[in-house]
C-alpha cells in the first residue's frame, strides 16, 4: 500500500457512511494522513414545464438552504464520530465532477467512498462510485459495505 498524506471521504449520510468512515480512519491513522471529509449537495432546481414548476411534495428549498442543511449534517456526523483533526467539505453540484475537482484542487491521494449510497431518493454504486473510479487522477477505496 502507498503512504498516503491526504485522504477523502466522500460522505453521503447513507448509514453506510460511517462504516465508509472507520476504514478511512484506520488507513489515516496508519498513514499519519490528513483527513477530510466532502459531501456534494447534488440540487435539481424546479423544472419548469409550460404549465407550472415541478414541485417536490408542494415544496421548493433552495440550494442555499440545502447546502446549510448539509454543512449542519455534516458537522453532527463528524461531532459524533468524534472527529477533531477532520476538515469538512460541502459544494453543490455533480457528485462525479465536484469530487473528482476537489481531489485535484486539494491533492487528495486517496478517495475512499461506499459501494452504495444515497442519491436522491434511490441508493446505488452505480453512477457516483463507478464514474469517480474511472476519473479519479489518485487511488480511490471502495469500501464494501455490509448490511
Amino acid at each position: 500500500m502507498s503512504d498516503y498524506t491526504h485522504i477523502l471521504v466522500a460522505i453521503d449520510f447513507s448509514p453506510s457512511s460511517e462504516q465508509v468512515l472507520n476504514t478511512a480512519r484506520e488507513i489515516t491513522a496508519r498513514n499519519n494522513a490528513h483527513l477530510s471529509l466532502l459531501h456534494v449537495v447534488e440540487y435539481l432546481p424546479p423544472i419548469d414545464t409550460a404549465y407550472e414548476p415541478i414541485m417536490v411534495n408542494n415544496w421548493v428549498i433552495d440550494e442555499s438552504e440545502m447546502i446549510r442543511q448539509a454543512k449542519k449534517s455534516l458537522q453532527q456526523f463528524s461531532d459524533k464520530q468524534q472527529l477533531e483533526n477532520a476538515v469538512l467539505h460541502t459544494l453543490s453540484g455533480t457528485p462525479k465532477y465536484e469530487i473528482t475537482q476537489f481531489v485535484k484542487a486539494h491533492q487528495c491521494d486517496l478517495v475512499v467512498l461506499g459501494s452504495h449510497g444515497r442519491h436522491g431518493i434511490r441508493l446505488l454504486l452505480g453512477s457516483t462510485a463507478n464514474a469517480v473510479l474511472h476519473d479519479m487522477p489518485c487511488d480511490v477505496l471502495a469500501v464494501k459495505i455490509t448490511e
